[in-house]
């Protein structure tokens, strides 16, 4: 069911994009520091739509990578503490001390007025 759905979001997009391309096909001047070059309009967006999908991937390493580092630390102390959970299962418990209870004949603790 999600692939169809997918499916028509991804038909819905690429209509759109298209759509976009065809109503805005007049060339335009692109001027860069070493030259200049005519170019669609629909084109130009779209490269400067990818160089700013990649500059925000480069933005955005440098947190990716430390919350992966972060969560390799956390697996390894939680598979040592499982480790050590299952080893302090497997040792046999220790006689604790019986709580013994006052004599039947002992007199009651007498309350204040």
């Amino acid at each position: 069911m999600s692939y169809i759905v997918n499916l028509i979001i991804f038909l819905l997009v690429l209509t759109l994009g298209l759509s976009f391309a065809i109503l805005n096909a007049e060339p335009v001047e692109l001027d860069y520091y070493f030259g200049s070059q005519r170019l669609s309009l629909s084109l130009v967006v779209l490269i400067t739509l990818i160089m700013g999908v990649v500059a925000g991937v480069i933005a955005s390493l440098g947190i990716i990578i430390k919350l992966k580092r972060e969560v390799s630390r956390l697996r390894k102390t939680s598979q040592a503490m499982d480790a050590e959970l299952a080893s302090l299962r497997t040792l046999p418990l220790k006689d604790a001390p019986s709580h013994t209870l006052p004599p039947s004949n002992a007199l009651p603790l007498r309350e204040n007025p």
